[in-house]
Parts: structure tokens; sequence; C-alpha cells
């Protein structure tokens, strides 16, 4: 259970059986809970998410039915086990029709209770794991392992080896591509809550209406479609890791509710007003510079510092290119296997393509242009012609004699830029604002780069694209 106690509720009018409950499940090592009657019980489940509810049938005024139907419809995952001594064949069906977990029939052994009580908490368990794998919109990079000797590879490893056995705060930054979930994985699986939750939500893939409801869940009846109670991201990682990737994205005012998260670990749900505690590390990751956010207000400097606590940089492609070959054979592996085919080789040619190409959309592009040579290759052997990649040429790049590396570098940059700026524009039929939008920049700097490589307009971008071969690959 990921080192946490969990939780029961006990809902039982007698005393005696009430103790005896308590001390028999407080000894197998469970937080207990006590209630008198129905409406207690009831009242208690809307203030706690309870791991288990466990009723007897007969209460003084609200009954154990009704107790299970409250909780149902607050909770509909809720495993309630209900208790009787005097059990019939219609309660216990009516009772399990309405959704109860299990019928105990009054006085029963304690080892009954017992595997009953492990039989509802894996069930449980079950149910938010698939849950997550219903919901998580974030998608992983696809490798097993940080793949990767380069020097500022070996660097990125060693702070995550360093910062993953505490609890601090991580923020990953890197560009698009860069394998940030990745290294948020490696952090959780190298932590001591590496057997608890791992949740991780992209916080620039979902609209904001709908976000706050993802990350902190909503009550029922919070809106029109809300018909029960939803559990949120960060009750779902309870005594795990939530990866809050492209947290650049995320609106100011979740930014104030996060904020309250990392400093007092509550927050409420939507439509709700009763605090929850939760107990979670936070991995955030950003492609954008946070610092230039807050100046241009769109960012909490105060959020900013919270994160920051220890931040990690993972280097772009083009900054480790000796780990180019190491990455393309793991792709060519993968994919081999995942499409049945045999396995293939790079021919010197297109591996020296791969190593001198300036990789604008980093792993994950070298990752799909793999992915797209293996289709493409009938032979034993990958070359140049079957990677929708080329370098550009001399003529393209005009410097001034002797220009300096930096020079190069940022005249290299420049064209990547302008060239992916024209295929987005062109995406999106010369709608600027949803180019913007894409591109991860604020409309202003868009207009800026348009006037700085000349493309003022739709047509003339059009025109341009048709008469320059651009960069292949998926961004």
């Amino acid at each position: 259970m990921g080192g946490f106690l969990p939780s029961i509720l006990v809902i039982e009018d007698k005393s005696a059986m009430q103790q005896m409950l308590a001390a028999t499940l407080t000894t197998e090592g469970y937080e207990v809970e006590l209630a008198s009657d129905g409406q207690e019980g009831i009242n208690r489940a809307k203030d706690k998410r309870y791991d288990i509810v466990l009723t007897d049938l007969k209460l003084p005024g609200v009954d154990g039915l009704q107790v299970l139907s409250e909780i149902k419809k607050n909770d509909p995952e809720a495993p309630v086990i209900i208790m009787t001594a005097y059990a019939t064949v219609e309660n216990a069906v009516q009772a399990i029709k309405m959704g109860a977990f299990d019928f105990l029939t009054k006085p029963f052994d304690t080892d009954r209770l017992s595997i009953l009580i492990k039989r509802a908490l894996e069930n449980r368990r079950l149910i938010a794991e698939n849950t997550l794998l219903r919901e998580e919109l974030a998608q992983t990079i696809g490798l097993s392992e940080i793949i990767g000797k380069s020097e500022k590879m070996v660097q990125a490893s060693e702070l995550v080896q360093k910062v993953s056995p505490s609890d601090t705060t991580v923020l990953l930054q890197g560009e698009s591509g860069t394998g940030k979930e990745l290294f948020a994985r490696a952090i959780h699986n190298l932590s001591p809550r590496k057997n608890g939750p791992y949740v991780a939500i992209n916080c620039a893939a979902i609209p904001r209406e709908l976000l706050e409801n993802e990350l902190f869940g909503s009550e029922r009846g919070a809106f029109t479609s809300s018909i029960a109670r939803k559990m949120g991201k960060f009750e779902i990682a309870e005594q795990g890791t939530i990866f809050l990737d492209e947290v650049g994205d995320l609106d100011v005012s979740l930014q104030a509710k996060l904020l309250r998260v990392l400093q007092e670990k509550k927050f409420e749900r939507l439509g709700g007003t009763k605090t929850i505690n939760v107990n979670v590390r936070v991995v955030a990751a950003t492609n954008m510079d946070l610092r230039e956010a807050i100046s241009r207000k769109m960012f909490r400097e105060d959020l900013y510092y919270r994160l920051s606590v220890f931040p990690i940089t993972i280097p772009p492609l083009r900054e480790r290119r000796e780990d180019i070959a190491a990455l393309a054979d793991y792709f060519i592996q993968r994919f081999s296997s995942e499409m049945k085919k045999r396995p293939v080789k790079l021919s010197r040619d297109a591996l020296t393509l791969l190593e001198k190409y300036h990789w604008p959309g980093n792993v994950r592009e070298l990752e799909n242009t793999i992915e797209r040579a293996i289709i493409l290759c009938e032979g034993r052997t990958i070359t140049p012609e079957h990677l929708a990649i080329r370098l550009p040429r001399a003529s393209e790049i005009s410097l001034r004699e002797g220009a300096g590396l930096k020079e190069v570098g940022a005249m290299a940059q420049a064209e990547a830029e302008k060239s992916l700026i024209r295929r987005i524009l062109n995406q999106t039929h010369g709608n600027k604002r949803k180019t913007a939008e894409i591109l991860k920049i604020d409309y202003t700097t868009l207009f800026e780069k348009l006037k700085k490589y000349g493309l003022q307009s739709p047509r003339q971008v059009i025109e341009e694209d048709a008469a320059v071969e651009v960069f292949g690959g998926k961004f």
C-alpha cells in the first residue's frame, strides 16, 4: 500500500462490536474511524475519502442500505461491506445490486473479515490503475532506460540519482522531444515512492476548463455532466509521484491552486468546500523560459521558485551527437521487433547524416525518422534515401568569411525556425494565432519572427514553400 495505513470507516451502533472491530483492524495495520449511526457515517464519508467502509445493516435512523446508496453517489468506487445479524438472501441480493462489495453475517470470524478487507483493497487498487490506463494522456518517449554517455547526459543522470531519494520538487527543463518524462519516471522509480502511483498529465493538452477537474477532481453536481464524485490526478497519485508536463502552459488561476498544494499539501475539489490533504511528490517539466513568462505576467514568480527547488536541464540532441548512434540503434531494434521485420542496420552515409543533422525535434524526431525508415526499407540496410531529413546546402547559409562556430550555430537555428514556422503556417492555412499556439509562443513573438524571416503572408509562405525544399521528419 505504498507505506501508508489504509483507512477504514466502521459504522456500528453497538459499542462492544465497535471496540472489537477497531482493535482487530488497528492490530492488522489499518487506520480506523468510528461512527455510531448511519447519518454520522454518511457525513464522515462526505468529509473524507476512506479506502473501505464497513457498515451494519440495522442502524438507528438511516439504515445500512441507505448508507450504501449515499456513499456510492459520492464515490462510486468505494468498497462497502455490509454486516448484519439478520441476513436473508433478499438482503444480500439487494445490497450487491446496489454496489456493496460483499456481505458478512454476524457473528463472523475475524480471519474472514481480514481476507475480505484485503480483497476489497486490492480491488480498489486495480480500479484506480485501470482508471489511470484509460485516462492517462501523457505519452512516454518509449525508452526503457536513459540512453546516452555524453557528458551532459551523464551530468543530468547524476542529478536524477542525487535528488530521487528525497521528496524535493524537481523542475525538468528542456526543448520539446528531449525525453523529460523519461527522466520523471526515473526519479519516481529511484525514489522511496516507487511502489506508489506514477501519474502524468500534460497541462498543455487539456482545455483550461477541464484541466482543474482532471487535476483536483470534482464533487457530484459541480457542473451539468457531473453525476458522481470524480477523483483528480492528485488524489490518484496519493503516496506516489505526479508529473506535470508543460507546466508553463498552466492557466494563472490554476497556478494559485497548484502553489497551495506545494505549500500546504491540500486543496478542494471543484464544487467542493471540504479540504483534502495529499501526500504527493511533484515533478514538473517545461520547454519554455519560465523567467520570461514571469516578466510577461504569464507565470507566477512564487510558483516558479516552489517548482524549481531542484532544476535539471535535459540537453537537446544536437548537443549530444555522440549519443545519436546508440539511440538510433535502440529505435531500429524496437521498431523492427514491433513490425516483425528482420533487423536492419544503418549505412555509413545514413549514420553520418543522422549525426550531422540539427534535430529541431530532438529525440522524438529521431524516433519518428527511424520508424519511417524501417517502414520504407525493404533490404537489410537503411540508406540516406530512407531518412526524411537533409542538411542545409552551403548556399542556404550565407555567412561572412571567417565566421565562428557560434555564428554558424545561430544561422542554422534561424533556418530551422524559419522552416518550422513555414510548415505550421501552411498546416493552419495562415492562421497566425493557431500557429503561435502550436509553436508555444505568444502572438507578438510570432509576428516579430514573421517579419524577421520575411514570411509576411500565407501566400508568400506557400509560394516560398513550393520553391524551397524544407526539412522533413515530424516535430
